[in-house]
Formats: C-alpha cells, structure tokens, sequence
C-alpha cells in the first residue's frame, strides 16, 4: 500500500489549493465518516478503483493484493491511497475520522454493492 501525502500546489493569502487527484475519470465522489472503533471494508472489488483521502481523523489502513501479505498503514488528515481492484482493504477508525472517497468504476451511486465482494477472514476483525 503506498501512502501519498498530497502537497499544496498553490498558496497566497486567500489559502492554499491541493491537488488530490488528477488526470482521473471519476464516476463518484464520497464522503465517508467512521466512528472510534469502526471497522470499514473488509471486501474487495473485481473492477473498482478507488482513492481515500483523509480530510480529518486517523485511520488504520490494512491492504492485501493476491499471492502477497498484507500492509499497513496509520493514515492521517492529508493522506491518499489507492485500492486497486482485486485488492482486499480494510479500514479502523482510531479517532473519529471523515475522508473523501473518488470511485472510478461499477460500485458508483446505485451500483454501490455490485462491486463488493465481501471477505470470508478479514483484515481487520470487528470489535
């Protein structure tokens, strides 16, 4: 799992602009929140790209791609990853969390649980 901390690409005395992704065709825009102690995910997607961006909060992020052990990752306010498809993620909210979430492919708006294919072990166990 890489983890990218998004640089302002521009600032004066109005603020700042970040770029969080670009060049990307993306099908929906989400705001997902997580309460302390959540878990999230614990699925995969066969066709499904989609980026996290961390707007508040902390996160543990573990991923898996076929054939390969799992990583890692404490995320924090600034933070993006990329779930690819066919990689297995989880999330735990370790504060109270908010992130946007960019989904390019078929778990958009309606199609939402066309997409999730659930784990039989998780990643990350519930508490």
């Amino acid at each position: 799992m890489e983890v990218n901390k998004i640089p302002v690409a521009f600032s004066d005395h109005r603020g700042a602009i970040s770029d969080i992704v670009t060049k990307e065709n993306i099908g929906a825009v989400t705001i997902i929140t997580t309460r302390k102690g959540a878990v999230r995910g614990n699925h995969y997607h066969k066709e499904t790209w989609q980026y996290l961006y961390v707007l508040s909060g902390k996160l543990r992020a573990v991923a898996q791609n076929p054939g390969e052990a799992p990583t890692e990752a404490i995320l924090l306010p600034g933070d993006l990853i990329l779930d690819v498809p066919n990689q297995r993620h989880a999330f735990e909210g370790l504060e109270d969390s908010t992130c946007l979430v960019l989904t390019r492919g078929v778990r958009e708006g309606d199609d939402y649980e066309k997409d999730t294919f659930r784990l039989d072990i998780p990643l990350i166990k519930p508490a």
